[in-house]
């Protein structure tokens, strides 16, 4: 699937879904900009900034909850040096 794809289904299920806020759909969108292979390596700094997420808290909440619900697939690296693994599904 492209990113236009992966977008349009990620909109069409969020849409019925009433879990997913604001944060969650921007969060998802600036980890699609992001997106050049799958499986994405993403320091939160990195994507903050895209997504218009202030805080830690809230970036690390929204990730953790889109693996969740099962929009994405979240492999945390707890290493400072290693980037955190993001699967697009």
């Amino acid at each position: 699937m492209n990113k236009w794809q992966l977008l349009v289904t990620f909109m069409g299920k969020a849409k019925d879904d009433p879990r997913i806020s604001a944060a969650h759909v921007s969060l998802y969108c600036a980890l699609l900009h992001l997106l050049v292979e799958n499986p994405l390596c993403v320091f939160s700094k990195d994507v903050m900034p895209f997504c218009k997420i202030s805080g830690a808290a809230t970036y690390h909440k929204c990730i953790r909850e889109l693996d969740e619900y099962g929009y994405i697939k979240y492999v945390p690296s707890f290493n400072h040096f290693l980037g955190s693994l993001v699967y697009i599904i």
